[in-house]
This record gives C-alpha cells, structure tokens and sequence, in this order.
C-alpha cells in the first residue's frame, strides 16, 4: 500500500471516528444544558410565596414591635435601642418586597429600571447584615451584664448605645456598598433581570467580594455571639442564685439566635458563594446535573434568609415585655370581633392595661 493511500485511509478513519464521537457526545451535551437551566422556573413560584408572607408578616410584627418602643420612649434601655435599630432595618427591606414579588412573579422582567434594582437589592443586604450587626450588640451586651454585672455597672449608657447603632450603620453600609458598583441588569433592556449579585461580566470579581463580604460580615459576627452564649450558658449553669426567668429569658434568646443563624444566615452565605462559582464554571464551557441542585438550594436559602424579617419580632418578645401585653390584647380583641361577627358570645370587657404597664427589660443588661 502506497503511503498516499494510507494516509487516505488515517484520514477517513479519523473522519469517521470523529463523526461518532460528536454523535455520541451530542446527546449528552443537550441533557447538561438541559440540567444546567433546571429550576429557572422555580423562583416564579417559590420566592413570591415566601415574600409575600414575609412581607405581612414582618411588616405587622415589626410595627407593632417598633409602636411599643415609641410608646416608652424616655425609657428605652441600651436592649431595646439595638431592638428599635433591628425593626427599622427590617421595614426597610419589607417595603421593597412587593417589587420583587411583582418581579419574580412576572417571569424575571423587571420594569422599575436599573438604579431601583440597586436599591432593592441594597436594602436586602443592609437588612440581613444590619440584622446580624444589631443581634451581635444584643449578644455582647447581654454577655456583659450577665457576666460582667459589676464592671458594666453604671458605665453603659443610652448614649453609648446610640454612638454604638450608628457605628454599626456606618460598618455595614461601607461593607456592602461595593455592591452598587455591580451591574444588576442587562444593558440596554427595560424589561430584563434584576440579578441578586451581579451579570456574567463581572462575576469573578463579585466572587472574591463576596468571600470578603461573608467573613466579615458573617463569620466574624457568627464567632463573637457563640463566645458570648457559650460564656452565658457556663456562668447560668453554675451559678445557683440566678433567677429562672433571667434563664429563660436568655435561654429563649439564644434559641432564636440559633434558629436565625442556622436557617437564615449559614444556608444564604454557604450557596451563594457556591452558586457563584458554579456560575463561573458554565461560563467556562462546563456543564453538571449538580449546578441544577446548587442553584435551586440557593433560590430556596434566599427565600429563608428573607425570612429573618419575620422571625427578629420575635426579639420583642423576649426584650419587651410591654410588647408581649400588647399582642395579647389584639390576639383577644381578634377573638372577640370573632364571636360578635359569628353571633357567639365573646369575652366581656376587654381591659386596655397598656397604658399602665411600664416597659420592662431585663435589668441586669441594662446597667
């Protein structure tokens, strides 16, 4: 055989090894795509559900809680300053959900233009990190009371609280800042996506800013309330003087903490960084059934992370105890607007005992 006829033969070998290979790989490459796309429905779905309760939620918790604060103004204590700070952050979230309801809910297209989808999502991030901000300072001033009764004593006073919330404002707008110079829309759309991070343009970088963004404004607040709680648990359990409704109060708080950070916080900071970096790998031509999973837990940890407007009334709760008599005294009105409307008889008389009763915080904090 003559060396121009094998190399014929090579070459049609190759030819046809190839061509099966393409046939081969081809159906492969559709079902990735397919797997890559799965769950951009979801959102439409599943995030206006749960913004939706979010916002009625939070909106009549944190008035509510905000309105009982107002109330005992001149006897606010150093607790219920971080508290009041903790409610302003939530309403100013709550206020832009039904935007993102209306978004999410019409298929992705956003109609309020590129600098309201910055703000939108600003507001996001100043309320999850305003809340992790202010839960810390309840976290270390409850530690310095309990642990520390006798140096505190005295010492901590409103207006060190005040400079204290307006230093935690200053820290968490300079830290998620950066974030508005990251395109959130397409350019030269009116109707396109409001992205929660940033476009395929700059996602490397927003990767790297959000490495930042978590540690210092989730780990490191993360580590400073476990050391304080862990402190508080020692020092309650071995102390026998202690009364127990200071334990429960602080038991209940610190479950409410660890039900915000487990639920709300660590899900969202974990699966954004991991959605992140799956989005860099399909910009670079890869393509997995799990990037499908990643982005849908993400959607869902987004969802839960919006949550912590809901669940911070319940600080109110433990914080003000003025609060708590004034959910009681709705909770019965409710009850007997009930029975008049059903024609069933209701409670007689319903005191209004809030304008005797005097805020009430734990003591041993607010030295």
């Amino acid at each position: 055989m003559s060396a121009d006829n094998m190399h014929l033969s090579f070459t049609a070998a190759a030819s046809l090894r190839d061509a099966n290979f393409t046939t081969l790989q081809e159906p492969a490459v559709n079902i990735s795509r397919q797997l890559c796309n799965v769950g951009k429905s979801f959102t439409s779905t599943f995030l206006p559900t749960v913004y939706m309760i979010v916002f009625c939620v939070g909106l009549i918790g944190n008035c509510l809680g905000l309105r009982s604060l107002f109330r005992n103004w001149k006897r606010l204590g150093s607790i219920n300053l971080f508290v009041l700070n903790l409610g302003v952050a939530d309403l100013l979230y709550v206020f832009t959900l039904p935007f993102l309801v209306h978004y999410y809910a019409m298929h992705r297209h956003w109609p309020f233009g590129p600098s309201f989808c910055k703000i939108t999502r600003f507001c996001f991030n100043l309320n999850l990190y305003g809340s992790i901000g202010f839960l810390t300072c309840i976290s270390v001033y409850r530690y310095l009371g309990i642990v520390h009764p006798m140096e505190v004593m005295g010492r901590i006073r409103s207006q060190h609280s005040l400079c204290i919330c307006a230093l935690v404002w200053i820290l968490v707008i300079a830290v998620i800042s950066p974030d508005l110079y990251f395109d959130k829309t397409l350019p030269g759309l009116t109707n396109g996506s409001c992205f929660d991070t940033t476009t395929n343009d700059y996602i490397s970088a927003y990767l790297h800013y959000s490495l930042v963004w978590t540690i210092l404004g989730f780990c490191v607040p993360l580590v400073i309330i476990l050391g304080c709680y862990g402190h508080i648990a020692i020092v309650l359990s071995r102390n026998k003087n202690v009364e127990p409704s200071l334990k429960q109060k602080c038991l209940r708080l610190v479950v409410i903490l660890v039900v915000l950070f487990v639920v709300c916080f660590i899900p969202y900071h974990v699966l954004r960084n991991w959605n992140l970096r799956t989005r860099i790998l399909q910009l670079q031509g890869q393509c997995k059934p799990a990037f499908g999973r990643i982005y849908i837990s993400y959607q869902v940890s987004r969802g839960l992370a919006s949550m912590n407007s809901a669940f911070n009334p319940l600080v109110y709760l433990i914080t003000n105890d003025d609060f708590q008599t004034r959910v009681s005294e709705l909770s019965q009105r409710a009850r007997r607007s009930v029975a008049l409307l059903t024609g069933r008889k209701g409670p007689e008389g319903l005191l209004d005992k809030s304008d005797s009763n005097e805020m009430k915080t734990l003591d041993v904090c607010e030295q």
